[in-house]
C-alpha cells in the first residue's frame, strides 16, 4: 500500500501567538519561521495581517524570507481582510490566503447575527475574492465541530466551486469526541462533490484534552493536512501539538502516512518557541517534556536498563532529546542504583551494593531526588570499596 503524505500546517505564529502574554516581535517571528522551515513544515501560517501594522509587517517579512514552505495569511470573510492579506503575501514564493466564516448555529445566530444562506453567500464571495489574488486559497468553516454536517457539506461544496484548494474543518471549541470528528470528516469525504480535488484539513483545539486524538481521527478518515502548533500553544487550552501528531503518525508505520518533518529538530524547536514565548513546557508534556524519557520507578528503571523498549516506544534521539534518564528517588530499586553508581565510576559486589542501597533509601526519603554528588558523598561516608 502506497504511503500517503500528510501536510503539516503550522500556526504557531498565528493561533499560537494568541496566548495572553506570548506576543512575539517581528524578529522573533522571523527566527521561528526560519526554524519551522528547517523543521520541514509544509505551511507556515505567519499571522493575521489586518489585525495590526506589526502583524502585517511580520507576515510580509516571513513571506520574503521563506523559500520552500507555503506562507499563509489569515483573514475573515471581509473584503479588507482579504485585500490586506494579499498585500502582505506579495513577495511569498508560495502564498496562501486563509479565509472563512462561522458555520455553526451558535456562530450564525449569536456571533454573526445572520442566516445560513447569508453565510453561504459570504463564504463564496470571500473565496472568489481571495482567488483573484492567489491560486492557493484555504477556506475555514469556523466551529465546524458543532456545525450540522449537512449544512457544513453545502458550505464546503460552495467553497470548492468558488475556487478553494484547501478545506479547513476546525473543532474550534475542542468539543468533539475523536469518533465524532472522524465521522464528520468521513461524511464530507462521502458527500461533498469535488472534494477529491481539494485538500481536507484538521484544526483541533484542546479544551477537553483531545486535540491530537481528534486530528489523528481526521487523518484516518480522509484529512490530508493537520493544523497544529509547537508545544500545542494556542487559544485557551491550546491546539494540536505538532510534535505529538507527527510522532503518532511516525510510530504507527502500518497506517501508511508520512510527514516531511525532520523529527530530530523537534526538541530544539520546542525549546526555541518556549523561550521566545516565555511559555514553559510542562515536564510531563508528551515528546518534548523534560520527563518524557525519564524513569523513577524501580520496576520501570529495571526494564529500561535491560532493554529500553520495554518502557519507551520512542528513541529519545529521534526527537532530539538526550538519552533516557534514570532518576533516583525513594521508588528506585537496586538495579537503578547500581546503574547510576557505575555511570560515575563505582562497581560494587552484592554485599556492598546492599549496604549502599540501605543508605540510599534513607537519603531518598529525605529529599525528592538523589543526584550524582549525593552518591559520591554516600560512598565516602559509608566507606564502600568498589570491586577491582
Amino acid at each position: 500500500m502506497a504511503t500517503q503524505k500528510i501536510h503539516i500546517f503550522d500556526t504557531t505564529l498565528r493561533d499560537g501567538e494568541q496566548v495572553p502574554g506570548c506576543k512575539l516581535n517581528r524578529d522573533e517571528k522571523l527566527l521561528i519561521a526560519r526554524q519551522l522551515e528547517l523543521l520541514g513544515v509544509d505551511v507556515i501560517e505567519a499571522g493575521f495581517p489586518v489585525s495590526s501594522p506589526g502583524d502585517f509587517a511580520a507576515v510580509a517579512a516571513i513571506a520574503a524570507q521563506t523559500r520552500y514552505a507555503t506562507v499563509c495569511g489569515l483573514s475573515r470573510a471581509v473584503e479588507n481582510d482579504i485585500i490586506t492579506a494579499a498585500e502582505a503575501l506579495k513577495s511569498a514564493k508560495y502564498p496562501r490566503i486563509h479565509t472563512g466564516i462561522g458555520t455553526s448555529d451558535s456562530h450564525i445566530k449569536f456571533k454573526l447575527c445572520t442566516t445560513p444562506e447569508k453565510v453561504l453567500e459570504r463564504a463564496v464571495a470571500a473565496v472568489k475574492l481571495a482567488k483573484s489574488f492567489v491560486e492557493d486559497v484555504e477556506f475555514y468553516a469556523e466551529d465546524a465541530g458543532r456545525t450540522d454536517n449537512e449544512f457544513l457539506a453545502r458550505v464546503c461544496e460552495a467553497a470548492i466551486r468558488a475556487g478553494a484548494t484547501v478545506l479547513n474543518i476546525p473543532d474550534t471549541t475542542g468539543y468533539c469526541l475523536p469518533s465524532e470528528y472522524g465521522a464528520k470528516i468521513k461524511y464530507l469525504v462521502d458527500n461533498v462533490r469535488g472534494i477529491e480535488h481539494v485538500r481536507l484539513s484538521t484544526h483541533c483545539h484542546n479544551d477537553l484534552g483531545m486535540a491530537t486524538a481528534n486530528s489523528i481521527a481526521g487523518v484516518l478518515n480522509g484529512a490530508q493536512q493537520v493544523e497544529c502548533t509547537i508545544n500545542g500553544v494556542g487559544e485557551r487550552a491550546g491546539n494540536t501539538a505538532l510534535e505529538e501528531a507527527v510522532m503518532v503518525l511516525r510510530q504507527h508505520p502500518y497506517l501508511n502516512f508520512e510527514t516531511g518533518i525532520n523529527t530530530r529538530l523537534l526538541a530544539e524547536t520546542s525549546a526555541m518557541v518556549s523561550h521566545l514565548m516565555s511559555m514553559p513546557v510542562q515536564p510531563n508534556k508528551a515528546i518534548v517534556g523534560a520527563n518524557a524519557f525519564s524513569h523513577s520507578s524501580g520496576i520501570h528503571q529495571d526494564g529500561v536498563i535491560k532493554h529500553r523498549e520495554t518502557y519507551e516506544i520512542i528513541d529519545p534521539r529521534e526527537v532530539g532529546m538526550p538519552d533516557s534518564a534514570i532518576v533516583l528517588t525513594a521508588r528506585s530499586g537496586r538495579a537503578a542504583l547500581a546503574y547510576r553508581l557505575q555511570k560515575i565510576g563505582y562497581d560494587f559486589d552484592r554485599t556492598s551494593l546492599n549496604k549502599a542501597y540501605a543508605s540510599f533509601l534513607v537519603l531518598a526519603d529525605r529529599q525528592k531526588e538523589v543526584v550524582d554528588e549525593d552518591l559520591h558523598v554516600m560512598v565516602e561516608q559509608e566507606q564502600l570499596v568498589p570491586v577491582g
